[in-house]
């Protein structure tokens, strides 16, 4: 089912990325960065210096050409149509970065560190703009769509924060152990041994909902409204942790990747709009039902599913290893999902249609 991509790397791929015109960047252990063409053939290679992994890349949204690369404690700044020595390098971090994330106007690129902080470099000025803070490591870092000033953060402190460039706190935050499941829940005696350290972030192309994976195998959705936001969703998706999460463009698709080695397709469109009305009440209500509910062989209990219609698996790919990082590429006319793992080639699994 799956085509697999080889010839670019000799070490474990630790991430993805797609540029707007097609082009996959993927990063890997000792340096060596690879882009590849559509049908899966790579078309550049680079070993970076000092050889230190590749833990995240990411294309500007504005000037395709251009890719910022993580390595250790480095950010580099690549031209992708003659890809050799970087063409600017930033050092703002004092541990390694373990995710990039760049605004869709590409005026400021966020990186996330193993120290938690999170810096924010002005990319006119080449200085940092901001530096924001999680407690321990800083897992994921990712500007909202349609709003440049904007970002959420998440990290093994637990924490889920979101971000205005404007001011140095937080504007709010959750922590994944205090929000969600309730006393009741059998899953609360076991998150003492498995507690729900966050991953990954994903936002979705509307800006305003959020999906995060944690460490106890659950996704949570949230909604954004003015400077805050509400849980509006929960459940268990893997049984290890929810190393990757990422959101489909132009859909509230939500595909999922675990250390179980499973890649998992969520639609969540028809939980997304409906908070509307009252969020305080609705947050009141869905802690009930996720107390109430439970879960029996690995699928959501009747009570969770009447409640919360179509929380299953649209798609489940049994891919076998761990799962290091997800990307979605449009593929001669039909979608594909690119899996990086702890092997030394990419997997595209093709996609149903929205």
């Amino acid at each position: 089912m799956a085509a697999k991509w080889s010839g670019g790397h000799s070490s474990s791929v630790l991430c993805l990325n797609v540029s707007a015109e097609g082009l996959v960047a993927s990063g890997a252990e000792r340096g060596e960065l690879a882009l590849w063409d559509g049908g899966g053939s790579p078309v550049a290679q680079l070993r970076l210096p000092q050889a230190e992994d590749v833990t995240s890349v990411v294309f500007s949204a504005r000037r395709p050409g251009t890719l910022y690369t993580a390595h250790g404690e480095t950010i580099s700044l690549l031209d992708v149509r003659s890809l050799q020595e970087p063409l600017q390098r930033f050092h703002v971090n004092e541990e390694e970065i373990n995710c990039l994330s760049v605004n869709d106007t590409d005026s400021f690129l966020a990186a996330a560190d193993d120290s938690g902080a999170v810096k924010v470099v002005d990319l006119e000025s080449k200085k940092v703009s901001r530096s924001l803070r999680h407690s321990n490591i800083c897992s994921s870092v990712a500007f909202r769509p349609q709003r440049p000033q904007s970002l959420v953060s998440c990290g093994l402190d637990m924490q889920v924060m979101l971000w205005n460039l404007q001011k140095a706190r937080p504007l709010w935050t959750t922590n994944l152990q205090e929000c969600g499941t309730g006393e009741e829940s059998p899953q609360s005696a076991g998150q003492l041994f498995n507690p729900p350290l966050a991953h990954s972030l994903s936002v979705a192309s509307c800006g305003n909902v959020f999906g995060c994976g944690a460490q106890d195998g659950k996704v949570r959705t949230f909604r954004v409204t003015g400077a805050r936001f509400e849980r509006e969703l929960e459940f268990q998706a893997h049984s290890l942790g929810v190393s990757q999460v990422l959101f489909m463009p132009e859909a509230y698709w939500l595909l999922s990747g675990g250390n179980d080695g499973k890649v998992l397709l969520w639609d969540v469109s028809s939980n997304v709009g409906k908070q509307q009305k009252s969020p305080a009440k609705s947050l009141h209500k869905r802690k009930s039902q996720a107390a109430a509910s439970s879960r029996k062989d690995g699928k959501l209990s009747k009570a969770a599913s009447n409640e919360q219609p179509g929380v299953v698996p649209k798609l489940s790919i049994e891919h076998g290893e761990k799962v290091n990082w997800l990307s979605c590429a449009e593929i001669k006319g039909s979608r594909r999902v690119l899996v990086a793992d702890q092997t030394s080639s990419v997997s595209a699994y093709p996609l149903p249609e929205p």
